[in-house]
């Protein structure tokens, strides 16, 4: 079978449908070969080759030479555009034109200025065939101004504080380069304390005495002229603290002098730039370059960082220690947030610049020349990118396309013109002219309409010689219009040549991917196309590899012995090969010790001097091998006791058998230090993507050297092998030789590939990129394509590079997409990727829940139901409802405070919450949305409900007033909370007498309208417990509860508990005269007696360490929340003898109001009886006694809240 070479088709969108006839039948396009006896019959539009860029700056001291060559046949005639406009060369007699060629020169050396000539030039060179224009060239002289004259004063400033030198250079072209000098023109020491910033100033951190110095200079070069200009000199003085001290000294009486204040550390501020946030904006492929300098005591350090990503790896650089950060050919990428922080022992600052990266137009798809046959079809496409997107305009022969003469077989289609049914009339030169904010580009293609028969331009007969199992490539390089079909026959005959044996290339270019002996042989080449045909012979040969049958062994030898390497090498018997012996990679000493005998190299009287690696390297003219070994000279020593280590590290690795994703790796092993090898751990490095990283590849046995490993496409790698035994694992051996393997299209997409929306009207498609070592290949890039899941519509696809987003604009809101993303190199494309599903961006809902119910549960509680939205209306992924509800206020508390609304959500599709926590008899309006990824949708109408009532609070306070003989008169308010309409309250009552056993418990319903109520008939001097609490139709509320006393005689004022019970007592005078009874006079001198006694014993204790029994006392009272306190925080608590010469307080810490606050203490004797003062009674007894904590609840039994005392003690007799 005849294996045939057809031109490769190109495939399209089908959104392109006008297309596909076209690019079914479209030949790619031709470039002529610049063969000089092909060029010498064929006619060719020109195509410029060379001309001067396009920001063209000149020495105004020099000729102006504007470069413009071309090439074409006939040879092209040049004519020259200034300003837009004809400029006639012949009028000016300064301006010449070189012979065939398009170069200006102007002779600006023998009159004339060079701003003369300042301008916009273009060339066109023409010929028959059409005409092709350069860029626009701007010409514009250099320029390096002097420097304006300033006088500037001397600088004084104190040690420590931050200083800048102003440079100001004056403005040139190109801009100058600005560095700073002294007198003797040595450059100026910088450091992380003092630096120069891009704009030229110098900047000090903070300044020391050795920077005083008066010759600091900014110098100006500019490079283009060959001029630096000098700015006048600055005078700095750094005053120290000791010198400010010594002059303030000299003119001050006293000895007052400065201290270490004016050398105050402080912490960082910037001194470039301002403020905390800036902007930067820079242009893709420049070096970004972020600048930031603080000033500190001490010298702050400076870090970058950028939010939310990571610096690039291989192109970030740090510039004037850490001040400036640079990155290398910038991308849109690397747009975002960078932040650099300024750090000292006192703190730290830190900086953000926002930095937006910009683009000029960049090529996608240049345009390219076309060769084709009269009749045939073809496109020049002409894509560009940029930011912001460029514009395409097309020319031909140098005139808007839009008013060039017309030509049928032509059609416009955006950057793309299609060639359809081509004449000779159709050839011309094309121009496409991509452009935006930023800059332009311009390149011409032709059409150049020929009708040549094939022509084989490679040398007939050629003969190739090749190793066997190594690829043979034999050319076949050819031209001809329409582009020939290539053919490849072999022998005379003409036997057929398979395709999984032979690859055949675009060029015609046979390959024999692994050649065989029967791989010679004679190769025909055969172009025809529909006008002829043409053919060539190649002539293939194989021949054996050269190898090294016996090499060299690893030796140790003791110095002044000899040693001898043996190097046999078996070859084709057609080669001839050469054997050379090298030294450490060097040729071997030129030394008669060493001497070469056919297969052997002998080294006699060995010295340490050869002490190395010895290589023989046999070559031939199509190939090499060679091997090496190792020569350790020591020393004619008794060996040693055995040292066990770890191995040294292998050697001479090398790589043979190097396949596209394969090759063999041998090495030496090192000495096993009396331990042997267990294995080999081999690792790589890839220097393309990863440089200075390694990886584990593979390990081997400790008794195997060499190992095949696969390789994947398009990496540099670097081999490196280390050994390991049972004591651990050598060193790495050194470097392989690198290793770059064959690129291929990527074998693997993009991961994590999401589609969520940021707008109601966009996708924004994102996806992890594949690294580098991922990427197979040069050119990584992405199809992103997308389309509506539940449409008709066809994939829309995009290439996109060096991005992990794109944004698909103006799509429908909330509409569910198919999205895939799969990557490709100039190789070709990944497998099918994955489909998945994402969304388009989210809008507000649109609709309200509907019919909204509320059932009041209970006081407390209230549950909500409400009909769910139609999923369309609620445009984005369903988050659930959110229920508003507040209490209604009244008009005078809505007026001083705003209404606090309260808010529950509940998730996904419920239609019905529950609302707890409501106050009880309240009116609520509440309303229910529904909440989307976006936001929430509309209320819906205000409901409004009430809760029935409940338990009112307790009274918020109850206390005692006028006390009297045998009644109490309580006094309260309301409850805080009533909950409801109060119906009455509920008064319970009960006596307490001396054993602090309680009565029987009285009830009482007072109407819900009094605040103050009074109790009759009551015992006189009886201690009463009451407890007190408000009731509505819903029950009873919590209750307060309170203690007092009735008085016993008049001028006695009433008593209240001490605080820490939390309730106030009273006392009731009693309108009897007993003073002057006999029973009473003896009854008090009883008590008199009794008193004295107990003081006189009380005195023998104290003195003694004892203590009075109140503790004991104390503790009888069962109450568990009466805890002994001591002296310092106002409580009383057990005597001691600290306390003897203390006076008893007068007085009572009770409020006049009768109140009684938890918070009031004391730690007086008095105050803990019952308000009086220590007094007695008529029957002589002592009525100053403790009490205990107020009780909560009537239920606690027979306890009192008071501790025994004299007084209930008399009480219980009387």
């Amino acid at each position: 079978m005849q294996l045939k070479i057809m031109p490769k088709k190109k495939r399209l969108s089908a959104g392109r449908v006008p297309l596909i006839l076209f690019l079914c039948q479209m030949i790619s396009a031709l470039e002529v070969p610049l063969d000089p006896k092909l060029l010498e019959d064929l006619v060719q539009p020109p195509t410029i080759t060379q001309q001067s860029p396009k920001d063209y700056i000149i020495d105004p001291r020099e000729n102006i030479v504007i470069q413009c060559e071309a090439k074409g046949k006939p040879p092209p005639s040049f004519s020259w555009t200034r300003n837009g406009t004809h400029f006639d060369i012949e009028k000016d007699p300064l301006v010449t034109m070189k012979p065939g060629s398009g170069t200006l020169v102007i002779n600006i050396m023998s009159e004339g200025k060079a701003e003369t000539y300042e301008g916009v030039y273009q060339c066109t060179a023409r010929n028959e065939r059409g005409a092709a224009i350069s860029n626009n060239i701007v010409v514009r002289p250099s320029r390096s101004p002097l420097w304006t004259k300033e006088k500037l004063e001397p600088i004084t400033l104190q040690s420590g504080q931050s200083l800048v030198l102003p440079c100001r250079p004056p403005v040139g072209l190109p801009p100058p380069i600005i560095f700073w000098m002294d007198n003797s023109f040595q450059r100026l020491p910088q450091s992380e304390r003092v630096s120069q910033g891009l704009n030229g100033d110098l900047y000090f951190s903070n300044v020391l005495p050795e920077d005083t110095r008066e010759d600091y200079i900014c110098y100006a070069r500019f490079n283009h002229t060959q001029t630096i200009q000098q700015k006048q000199p600055i005078s700095v003085k750094v005053v120290s603290v000791d010198e400010l001290n010594d002059t303030i000294a000299a003119n001050l009486s006293d000895t007052e002098v400065y201290g270490a204040k004016l050398n105050r550390e402080r912490p960082p501020t910037f001194l470039i730039p301002e403020g905390n946030t800036s902007n930067k904006e820079e242009l893709r492929g420049n070096v970004l370059s972020l600048e930031c300098i603080a000033e500190g005591l001490p010298t702050p350090l400076i870090y970058w960082m950028k939010e939310e990503g990571t610096l690039p790896f291989n192109r970030t650089y740090y510039k004037n220690f850490q001040k400036t950060l640079q990155i290398l050919q910038v991308s849109e990428a690397d747009s975002g947030n960078y932040q650099c922080i300024a750090k000292n022992a006192l703190g730290s600052i830190h900086h953000t610049i926002s930095v937006t990266v910009k683009a000029a137009p960049y090529w996608i798809t240049a345009p390219q020349n076309l060769v084709l046959s009269p009749g045939e079809n073809g496109a020049l496409i002409c894509r560009a990118n940029g930011n912001p997107k460029p514009r395409i305009s097309w020319l031909s022969n140098g005139v808007p396309i839009e008013i060039a003469p017309d030509d049928p077989s032509r059609k416009i289609d955006g950057d793309t013109i299609i060639f359809s049914n081509v004449q000779e009339r159709s050839s011309a030169v094309y121009q496409c002219n991509a452009s935006n904010e930023y800059g332009y580009l311009l390149a011409n293609a032709f059409v150049n309409v020929l009708a040549e028969p094939p022509r084989i331009l490679t040398s007939a007969n050629t003969l190739y010689q090749v190793i066997a199992n190594r690829p043979a490539l034999l050319d076949c390089a050819f031209f001809g219009s329409p582009l020939p079909t290539i053919e490849w026959f072999k022998g005379a005959k003409g036997s057929a040549l398979h395709e999984d044996i032979y690859v055949l290339h675009d060029n015609g270019t046979l390959e024999i991917p692994v050649a065989q002996k029967d791989s010679t042989g004679t190769y025909t080449c055969v172009a025809r196309n529909k006008l002829g045909m043409a053919k060539n012979e190649a002539h293939l040969e194989i021949k054996d590899p050269t190898r090294i049958i016996k090499q060299p062994e690893f030796s140790v030898v003791q110095r002044g012995s000899t040693v001898s390497f043996e190097c046999k090498v078996k070859h084709d018997h057609t080669l001839i090969p050469t054997v050379l012996w090298l030294k450490d990679k060097g040729e071997l000493p030129n030394d008669g010790r060493f001497t070469i005998d056919k297969d052997h190299l002998v080294v006699t009287d060995v010295s340490d001097d050869d002490n190395g690696t010895y290589t023989c390297v046999a070559n031939t003219t199509l190939d090499n091998v060679s091997a090496s070994a190792v020569l350790i000279v020591v020393a004619p020593t008794p060996t040693p006791a055995p040292i066990y280590d770890v191995p040294n590290p292998p050697f001479d690795l090398e790589l043979t058998d190097q396949l596209d994703k394969s090759v063999q790796l041998s090495w030496t092993p090192g000495d096993d230090n009396n331990s042997p090898i267990t294995k080999f751990i081999i690792e790589y490095e890839d220097a393309m993507h990863e440089a200075g990283l390694w990886h584990h590849q593979t390990e081997v046995p400790g008794t195997q050297t060499t190992t095949q490993l696969k390789l994947s496409p398009y990496v540099i790698y670097t081999f490196r092998v280390m050994a390991e035994n049972s004591l651990g694992r050598s060193l790495p051996s050194e470097r392989s030789e690198q290793y770059l393997t064959k690129a291929a299209e990527p074998d693997k997409n993009p991961t994590t590939v999401e589609g969520l929306g940021s707008e109601p009207d966009n996708l924004v498609i994102t996806w992890k990129p594949l690294n580098g070592f991922e990427s197979n290949g040069p050119g990584l890039q992405y199809k992103v394509s997308w389309r509506q899941k539940d449409g008709d519509d066809e994939w829309t696809s995009v290439v996109v590079a060096n991005v992990s987003k794109y944004i698909v604009s103006g799509t429908p809101t909330f509409v569910p997409y198919l999205i895939k993303v799969q990557a490709l190199n100039d190789v070709g494309f990944a497998p099918e990727p994955a489909v998945v599903m994402g969304h388009s961006g989210e809008d507000l809902p649109m609709v309200a829940p509907g019919n909204v119910q509320v059932t009041v549960v209970n006081s407390t509680l209230a549950e909500v139901h409400w009909d769910p939205v139609p999923l369309k209306s609620i445009r984005g992924h369903l988050q659930g409802y959110r229920i508003y509800y507040w209490k209604a206020q009244s008009s005078s508390k809505r007026n001083r405070r705003h209404i606090e609304k309260k808010i529950l959500t509940f998730q996904g599709s419920k239609t019905h919450g529950m609302l707890l926590g409501l106050e009880p008899f309240s009116n609520y309006t509440l309303n229910v949305r529904v909440v989307n990824g976006k936001g929430e949708g509309p209320a819906s109408p205000d409901r409004v409900f009430g809760t029935p009532e409940g338990v009112p609070s307790a009274p918020s306070s109850l206390k005692i007033i006028n006390p009297t003989l045998d009644s109490l008169t309580l006094e309260w308010d309301p409850p805080s909370h009533p909950n409801g309409i109060l119906t009455e309250y509920i008064l319970k009552y009960q006596p307490i007498n001396s054993t602090h056993e309680l009565g029987p418990l009285v009830d009482l319903k007072i109407p819900a309208n009094k605040t103050r109520w009074t109790l009759k008939n009551l015992n006189f001097s009886t201690r009463y417990k009451f407890y007190f609490n408000a009731q509505t139709s819903a029950g009873s509320g919590s209750q307060i509860t309170e203690e007092g006393i009735t008085t016993v005689d008049e001028g006695k004022m009433a008593g209240i508990l001490p605080p820490d019970v939390g309730a106030g007592k009273a006392m009731a005078s009693r309108q009897v005269d007993i003073a002057t009874q006999g029973w009473f006079i003896g009854l008090m001198c009883a008590v008199a007696l009794l008193i004295l006694i107990l003081l006189i014993v009380c005195f023998i204790r104290r003195n003694k360490g004892g203590k009075y029994p109140v503790k004991e006392k104390e503790d009888a009272h069962a109450d568990p929340e009466i805890q002994p306190m001591k002296e310092d925080d106002g409580t009383f608590g057990e005597y001691s003898d600290a306390e003897d010469h203390k006076p008893l307080k007068k007085g009572s810490r009770t409020p006049s109001d009768r109140t009684v606050k938890k918070e009031d203490s004391d730690d007086s004797l008095v105050d803990y009886g019952e308000g009086v003062n220590g007094q007695f009674n008529e029957d002589g007894s002592f009525i100053g006694q403790y009490s205990g904590k107020k009780e909560k609840e009537p239920a606690e039994g027979n306890e009192s809240s008071e501790a025994p005392s004299p007084v209930n003690a008399m009480n219980s007799f009387v």
